[in-house]
């Protein structure tokens, strides 16, 4: 028989074991999302990953938001983030503290996620665009590289959480768990 494990027997950090655990050198990054949703899943991926900070850009909104807390369920008090008034402020503190920026988006020459290699010595950085217009042009030309997602049926593009959720796993399998 396969039993479901009750809350309490789950081991989880508290918020300040959290602060204090190892993160993934990963930064999320929110260009013009609109949802308070999406934007709540994110950080509560981010949280089971732990990513090192979701950077909020544009009209994303930032906490304290019911709606943030709604899907994030606490986690925008455990994962750090930053707010930018642009996404292109954003990869430029990026790239000035040594991060490899990826752009999460259908380009010329994208590597397809499942072909992705990451180095171990590395820190990295996810761009994930706005629910309709994906990340901006301007924003992908200063990106290191654009990563796709393969897709097989008839829409070309997925919710922005979660593909955050398969970017942030594909990530985690090769830097945490592996």
């Amino acid at each position: 028989m396969i039993r479901k494990l009750k809350t309490i027997e789950i081991e989880r950090l508290s918020v300040e074991e959290f602060h204090e655990a190892k993160k993934m050198p990963l930064v999320v990054v929110l260009d013009d999302v609109r949802s308070l949703h999406n934007v709540g899943s994110v950080f509560r991926t981010a949280d089971a990953f732990a990513v090192s900070a979701v950077y909020l850009c544009g009209i994303t909104a930032q906490p304290p938001m019911p709606e943030i807390h709604k899907t994030a369920l606490g986690a925008e008090d455990s994962v750090e983030w930053h707010y930018f008034a642009t996404t292109e402020e954003a990869v430029a503190d990026l790239h000035a503290k040594g991060y490899f920026v990826y752009a999460i988006e259908q380009c010329e020459g994208s590597t397809m996620l499942q072909n992705l290699t990451l180095a171990a010595d590395r820190k990295y950085a996810v761009i994930m665009g706005n629910e309709v217009k994906g990340v901006k042009q301007s924003v992908i030309d200063m990106c290191d590289a654009c990563l796709e997602i393969p897709q097989f049926g008839t829409k070309h593009s997925m919710n922005v959480s979660v593909t955050a959720g398969i970017v942030m796993w594909t990530f985690a399998h090769q830097l945490i768990i592996e």
